[in-house]
């Protein structure tokens, strides 16, 4: 099943307040994307919930910021929609780091919130 603009239009909604929190570097205002059962796996160990989520962004650096790009989507359910981005975080003391980026949104009672976060770093 190809993109579709809402199943885009869906990951740029959640990922804004996560790109917008990020570049703040602001965690629970980060974590608040997330559900609170979210797996996340960031360049560090695995953390379930949005308490791993802060924990993980508040030890990033001031002035970290992300930029992303969607590169697929796929919609598996009418409340699930699965993302596969290239990101790049810049910082303001060394090199920028390239990632892909797979996420799982998930709507909720109340909007749509990341259940699942997995970054990759390959080789360049």
């Amino acid at each position: 099943m190809p993109s579709t603009t809402d199943d885009e239009t869906v990951l740029h909604d959640v990922l804004e307040r996560w790109r917008t929190a990020v570049d703040a570097h602001r965690p629970q205002d980060v974590a608040a994307v997330f559900t609170e059962d979210a797996i996340f796996q960031g360049l560090h160990p695995y953390g379930v919930g949005r308490d791993a989520v802060a924990a993980y962004y508040a030890s990033q650096p001031l002035g970290m910021r992300a930029a992303y790009r969607i590169l697929e989507t796929r919609r598996f359910a009418d409340d699930l929609v699965l993302g596969y981005l290239d990101v790049e975080f810049t910082f303001t003391d060394r090199d920028p780091v390239a990632v892909k980026l797979a996420v799982l949104a998930r709507r909720q009672d109340d909007g749509w919130y990341l259940a699942h976060y997995q970054v990759s770093r390959l080789a360049q």
